[in-house]
C-alpha cells in the first residue's frame, strides 16, 4: 500500500453538521417563492453534490419567476444567517485537524461554492489547517466524477494514490474511488451499507485518528 501524505475532507456534513441546514435554507426560500410543499426534491439525494444541482432540478419542474442565479443567491444567504447562528463544527473535528497537520498536508474538497467554503472555514479559525480549498466551481464535473479530488491533489502536490479522503456521502465516496484514493466513510448522514464502499467505514472522528496515525 502507497505511503500516505495528504487528507483531504469534504465539508458539509463531515467538517459542519450542514446538511440539515442547506436543507432548511432550500425550505425556507421555496415557501417564500410558493413552492413550499410542492417543489417535489428529495434533499437526501443531493447529499455531496452542489447547489447549482438542485436548482437545475427544480427548474426543470417548474418555471418560477426568478432566475436560478436570483435563487441560488438567495438560498446562500439564508444558509450563511443558518451558519453564523448555528456554528455546527463537528465537536472533534479542530482537534482531528491539529494533530492530523502535523504529518498530512491538508486539503478541502467541496460541493459548496468558495463563497461557502471561506464563511465555513472562518469557523473556529479552521482555515490555518488548509493547504488547498476546492469547490466544485472549480470543475467541470462535480462528486461523483473524480475531478474535484484530482484538482485538491494537485494543489497539494501530491498523488492521488498517496491521498485519504474522509467522506460522508455516497458521490463523495464514489468520487474518491473514481479519483484512485482511499477514503474513510464517516456515518454522519448515510449508513454504514450506503456507505460500503469506502475503504472503511467509521461512526466516529476518534476511528478516523487511529486509522490515519495508528503508527
Amino acid at each position: 500500500m502507497k505511503a500516505a501524505e495528504a487528507v483531504i475532507f469534504d465539508m458539509d456534513g463531515v467538517i459542519v453538521d450542514s446538511e440539515p441546514l442547506h436543507e432548511q435554507a432550500f425550505q425556507e426560500v421555496l415557501n417564500e417563492i410558493g413552492f413550499g410543499q410542492n417543489h417535489g426534491l428529495d434533499f437526501t439525494e443531493y447529499y455531496g453534490k452542489s447547489d447549482r444541482v438542485v436548482w437545475q432540478d427544480f427548474f426543470a419542474r417548474h418555471q418560477p419567476a426568478q432566475t436560478l442565479d436570483e435563487l441560488a443567491d438567495w438560498k446562500q444567504r439564508r444558509f450563511f444567517q443558518l451558519l453564523q447562528r448555528a456554528v455546527p463544527v463537528f465537536e472533534p473535528l479542530p482537534k482531528l485537524l491539529e494533530r492530523l497537520s502535523s504529518r498530512y498536508r491538508i486539503g478541502l474538497a467541496s460541493g459548496s461554492p468558495h463563497r461557502v467554503i471561506h464563511e465555513v472555514l472562518a469557523l473556529k479559525n479552521l482555515r490555518r489547517f488548509f493547504a488547498a480549498a476546492v469547490s466544485a466551481e472549480d470543475v467541470v464535473h462535480g462528486k461523483p466524477a473524480p475531478d474535484i479530488f484530482l484538482r485538491t491533489a494537485e494543489l497539494l502536490k501530491v498523488r492521488p494514490e498517496h491521498c485519504w479522503v474522509i467522506e460522508d456521502s455516497v458521490a463523495g465516496v464514489d468520487g474518491a474511488r473514481a479519483a484512485g484514493m482511499r477514503v474513510i466513510g464517516i456515518t454522519n448522514t448515510f449508513s454504514a451499507l450506503d456507505l460500503r464502499r469506502a475503504s472503511h467505514v467509521v461512526d466516529t472522528y476518534e476511528a478516523i485518528e487511529r486509522i490515519l496515525l495508528k503508527d
